[in-house]
């Protein structure tokens, strides 16, 4: 019986390199757009737009979106000055959660080290730290990934 992947979405502000993530996970060139509604990417990734985190009133799209997916991942850019994730935020949606911090390349030691506690505060269960532009991170990000079987990379819808 064949295993199918597991369904990823990602959460986090506008600008933490969500869109970013995905492009550079699935080897493509690196160019900014704004993520305007959500959009699921080879059937088994789902970018969210960052004002649904940021606008209480859209937190419940988000909400919604996660029940298609297996695993939540959030996502805080390093050198951000404070969280949008309050504590215990994965709570809400019952589901396995990890952290990725993007950016580590424009921060310094105590940034990404308030970024992972950020994470891990809101539920993050282990946190990778990236950066797209140095290439770097994703080896255990991904590996992480594939002995859980939940995968960023498969098949088109």
């Amino acid at each position: 019986m064949e295993t199918k992947p597991k369904r990823i979405i990602l959460i986090g502000r506008s600008m933490a390199g969500k869109t970013t993530l995905c492009q550079y996970i699935r080897h493509e060139d690196l160019k900014y757009h704004k993520t305007q509604t959500v959009q699921v990417i080879n059937g088994n990734m789902i970018d969210t737009p960052g004002e649904y985190l940021e606008r209480t009133y859209l937190r419940g799209a988000l909400t919604v979106t996660a029940v298609d997916a297996d695993v939540i991942v959030l996502v805080q850019q390093a050198n951000e000055g404070g969280t949008m994730f309050p504590p215990g935020y994965s709570s809400t949606f019952a589901k396995p959660c990890i952290g990725v911090v993007t950016k580590s390349d424009l921060a310094d030691d105590k940034q990404i080290e308030d970024a992972k506690r950020y994470l891990t505060a809101a539920g993050a269960k282990k946190v990778f730290v990236t950066s797209s532009y140095e290439g770097t991170g994703f080896e255990e990000l991904l590996e992480y990934l594939t002995e859980q079987n939940w995968s960023l990379e498969g098949t088109a819808e």
